[in-house]
This record gives C-alpha cells, sequence and structure tokens, in this order.
C-alpha cells in the first residue's frame, strides 16, 4: 500500500511567561480529543509560512507579526507520512480563541507532559522545552575558577542548558564539581547535563546526561528515565540514527566549521547540516566554529540552536 503524504504547517505559540498555546483536536476526527500544537494542512502552493498564517486567522482569530523556524518532524503512521513544518511564533495580533469550536489553552511548558499528543508531536515538545544555546563547560583544573566562570555565563539569561564536560578529572573530583555546579544552576533555574557514564546520575540528580559519541554507538535502549533528559555527541548520519533509535531527547551535531581543537577533521557546512537536521526527528544543536551570531542560521536550516564552549564561557 503506498501511504499518503500530509504536509502540515505547526505553531508553537510561546508568551513572554513561558506559557503555550495548545489546541484540542475534534473528536470526530482522525485522533479526536488528543491536543495538539494549532496549525493545518497546506493548500496547494502554499509555503509552509503561508499555510500556517492563513491556518491561524481561520482557527485562532490570530495574525503572525514574527515567527522563526523551529523543527521539520517526519513521521510514519499506519496509513500516512507526515511532515510536521513547526514555527515558533514570537509576535501576533489578536487574543486567540476557538473560532472553529476547539478548546484552546495556555499551559506552562512543565505541565506539557500531563496532555496527550499524537505520536508525532513528541519532538515538538523537547523542542519547545529547550533553549536555543547549550552551553558546554571548558576544561577548569581549578574548582573555584571553574564556578566563577559558571556564574558569569549563567547572569546571561540566555544560558539555561549546562553540559559539565571535565574529562581530565577523575570519578571523585567530577561528582564534587557536579554538585558545586547542580546547586549553582538550581539558582539561577538553569538545567545541568552531566557528560558521561549514566550511572553518574545515581549520584547526583541532575537534570540528564549526554552521551559521547563511543557511549552512544554501545547501547541497544535508552539508558535513563524518561523524567530526564538524554543528549548525545553526534558526527555522521549513523550516530544520529543511532540517537533516534535509543530515545535521545535532543544531539550536538559536529562539526559545523574548522576548530582549532580539531583542525584536521573535514567540517559539515550549512548545507549538508540541513539534510541531516531535516530527517534527525529530534532537536539539533549546531557544535564546531559556531558563535551566537549563527543561532538565526542554524534554526533557519531547521537546528534547535548552537552548542558552543569558547562563545559562551567566559
Amino acid at each position: 500500500m503506498v501511504k499518503r503524504r500530509v504536509h502540515v504547517a505547526a505553531a508553537a505559540i510561546i508568551r513572554e511567561d513561558g506559557h503555550v498555546l495548545l489546541a484540542r483536536r475534534p473528536s470526530i476526527v482522525d485522533q479526536g480529543g488528543l491536543w495538539e500544537f494549532p496549525g493545518g494542512k497546506l493548500a496547494p502552493y502554499e509555503t509552509g509560512f503561508e499555510a500556517l498564517r492563513r491556518e491561524l486567522r481561520e482557527e485562532l482569530g490570530i495574525e503572525i507579526l514574527r515567527a522563526q523556524p523551529l523543527i521539520r518532524v517526519h513521521h510514519e503512521y499506519a496509513d500516512k507520512r507526515i511532515l510536521l513544518d513547526v514555527w515558533q511564533v514570537h509576535e501576533f495580533e489578536g487574543e486567540p480563541f476557538g473560532r472553529e469550536g476547539q478548546a484552546v489553552r495556555w499551559v506552562p511548558q512543565h505541565e506539557l507532559n500531563n496532555y496527550p499528543f499524537p505520536e508525532a508531536n513528541h519532538p515538538i515538545l523537547r523542542a519547545v522545552c529547550l533553549p536555543h544555546e547549550y552551553l558546554i563547560s571548558d576544561e577548569e583544573a581549578d574548582d573555584t575558577v571553574f564556578l566563577d566562570k559558571l556564574e558569569r555565563a549563567l547572569r546571561d539569561e540566555e544560558v539555561r542548558l549546562v553540559q559539565l564536560r571535565a574529562k581530565t578529572l577523575d570519578e571523585s573530583a567530577y561528582l564534587k564539581r557536579a554538585e558545586q555546579a547542580l546547586a549553582l544552576c538550581r539558582r539561577y533555574e538553569a538545567r545541568l547535563i552531566l557528560n558521561g557514564d549514566p550511572a553518574l546520575l545515581d549520584n547526583i540528580d541532575a537534570d540528564g546526561i549526554h552521551l559521547p559519541s563511543r557511549s552512544l554507538m554501545a547501547l541497544k535502549h535508552r539508558p535513563i528515565a524518561h523524567d530526564k533528559w538524554l543528549g548525545a555527541s553526534t558526527h555522521d548520519p549513523r550516530q544520529l540514527e543511532q540517537a533516534a533509535e535509543i530515545g535521545c531527547d535532543f544531539v550536538t551535531f559536529s562539526p559545523l566549521r574548522v576548530t582549532p581543537s580539531h583542525p584536521d577533521t573535514a567540517p559539515v557546512g550549512w548545507h549538508d547540516f540541513q539534510q541531516l537536521v531535516e530527517t534527525a526527528g529530534m532537536p539539533v544543536y549546531a557544535l564546531g566554529g559556531v558563535t551566537r551570531d549563527d543561532i538565526d542560521q542554524a534554526r533557519a536550516v531547521g537546528a534547535q540552536g548552537i552548542a558552543t564552549i569558547r562563545d559562551l564561557w567566559k
């Protein structure tokens, strides 16, 4: 059976207070009663953004003023293949309401997991809850210097996802630093991701684990609970596939550009990076020679944002 292809534009409308607008599918349609990000199918010759503007006008009575790509999700159901072209709406005119009789609701981000969604919407939930900057800590020999630099980074309100990477420390020193870093991240309402063995979470109640690529490829299933974030380092299409297979919530992909630390590694470049992101099925951070100046470019090609050490670790 040849499955029909369905192209849908959807909106992640996020208020300044972090609440996200959801709409409930009518009970008479496919997957009725589930909640979703508002939007609808593209009409002939429409772009995703054109369809989104029309759908939000018709469904919610609002007019988009400013939006950016968030994520594109390819998902296969038993009877169809769906492409969700998701945009984050930053500004709009009007007060949204269900013009077609559907229920709509502003939901705090931390409550989104309490709502039942179609399966294809799950990567969107991750993208909505993740920031667009991912700080990777630098190697610092001294804990005091490390904490001083971390706090200076966290004073920037955009830095709310931190990976503790410290390959030069033994396990005892790493756990000590992780405890200190976690306390500091909690103070600034940031998430701390530990780099290394998932068993680290048995000792430190951090927000998740980031797997090095070698560890990623050795796994057969997700190694941590679903209430923690699971990230991974990826460098080629097979590693991206493995990350999807074991249920990673997000990945970094590198190197986008030539970097001083890996001068002989061929960079992927924006064009090939976009092709990889298109089929990743999860949020992807561009890593390797990128800075904050690249965030809009990264998002334009479908990435979650940028991951970096040098540009955020002061």
